[in-house]
């Protein structure tokens, strides 16, 4: 693992807390992947609004020119996704697009080659119907296409860039200080409890005391924090522990642990290390782990299709054939689409979905969407 590495990893950490600070980690970011510049968006689909939309080494015109080209960008990723790529795989266009496309690409021609870029890697941090976040980086012709150490390094921060937007989704984007931080905490809907190295509670905002009262997922036994699932407190106790010790090392482990057992509805805690920066430290000196539970977004990477379609069934009283159109449907696809992942008939899809709008209590499908994400029928 390279020597910049925990600083750099420190820094996107620091992002989570204090967004303002992405610039900054953005050029960090770029020099370690031998690039000139990046793009960082988080996008709230259900609002219409960017949370995050931060860049390094685009000028104005540039930003302004790839904006009238972002049909063809989407287009040219909803083809990857369709082939059944996964998010933790990049999306390298000099490894996915032909000669004879980059030639004829208005955006390659009029946005990327005016200035110097030779290749693109986009990084997928949050893919789901109401919310999308990537990371672009742009390769200038100095240094050439996307090699495969480019891709490792990337494969690298992955997990903990996507450990970063999450919690930032969580705060709504919000700098958390020092000074007001029990009043920001409060405000939030999900539980924020913050710990030592020993997972003993330091501070846990209003939510989280609400849940260690109902006792549902997580628990504040004698001062200090637990789950229900003994399987899910072991995941806890060691992301706690990998945090406090070596934040570099936490990677996958505390990204999305479920706290509740699989034949409940889905509760999910997220780990940030919070004492591997003055930036974090001075929030509560003591704390060695901020823990964010039951955050309410459910990013496609932390739960398989599969588990995905069977907590639909159980909790809404779908059958398969239903369940596997409401999947289709949570992965943002009109009826044309779903019908031909699926391979039937529009009408067969159209049948589907008037049985589950009864079973679900709702009249669109974006209320559909909204009803599936959030895990609550309207009975």
């Amino acid at each position: 693992m390279p020597d910049y590495f925990p600083a750099l990893i420190g820094a996107i950490y620091d992002c989570a807390l204090d967004p303002s600070r992405w610039e900054q980690t953005l050029a960090e970011i770029t020099a370690a992947l031998s690039s000139e510049s990046a793009i960082l968006s988080l996008n709230d689909l259900r609002h219409n609004r960017l949370l995050i939309d931060k860049s390094v080494g685009w000028d104005r015109f540039g930003l302004e020119e790839r904006q009238k080209h972002i049909p063809e960008i989407h287009a040219r990723l909803e083809e990857w996704f369709a082939k059944g790529c996964s998010v933790n795989e990049p999306y390298v266009a000099s490894r996915q697009l032909s000669p004879d496309y980059l030639r004829r690409s208005p955006y390659v021609q009029r946005c990327l080659k005016p200035l110097g870029i030779v290749d693109v890697m986009h990084q997928f941090l949050m893919r789901t119907p109401s919310h999308f976040s990537e990371l672009v980086i742009g390769r200038h012709k100095q240094h050439g296409a996307i090699t495969d150490r480019e891709i490792e390094i990337g494969a690298l921060l992955l997990p903990h860039l996507r450990r970063a937007i999450t919690i930032s989704n969580v705060l709504d984007a919000r700098t958390v200080e020092s000074a007001r931080m029990a009043e920001v905490l409060d405000t939030l809907r999900c539980g924020v409890v913050l710990t030592d190295d020993k997972a003993t509670i330091l501070h846990a905002n209003r939510a989280a005391e609400h849940m260690f009262g109902t006792g549902a997922a997580v628990q504040g036994t004698r001062g200090v924090l637990s789950a229900k699932s003994s399987a899910a407190a072991h995941e806890l106790r060691k992301a706690i522990r990998v945090a406090a010790n070596n934040e570099v090392m936490l990677g996958k482990a505390g990204l999305a642990v479920r706290l509740t057992e699989p034949e409940a509805r889905p509760i999910f805690a997220h780990v940030l290390p919070m004492n591997g920066s003055q930036q974090r430290a001075r929030l509560q000196p003591q704390a060695a782990a901020a823990i964010f539970i039951g955050a309410p977004i459910r990013a496609a990477f932390d739960v398989p299709p599969g588990e995905t379609k069977e907590n639909m069934r159980r909790q809404f009283g779908l059958t398969k054939a239903e369940a596997d159109v409401a999947a289709e449907v949570l992965k943002g696809g009109g009826r044309d689409a779903v019908a031909a992942q699926l391979g039937v008939s529009v009408t067969t899809v159209r049948t589907h979905l008037t049985h589950i709008f009864e079973k679900t209590g709702v009249r669109r499908q974006a209320e559909l969407v909204s009803i599936l994400l959030s895990g609550e029928g309207h009975g």
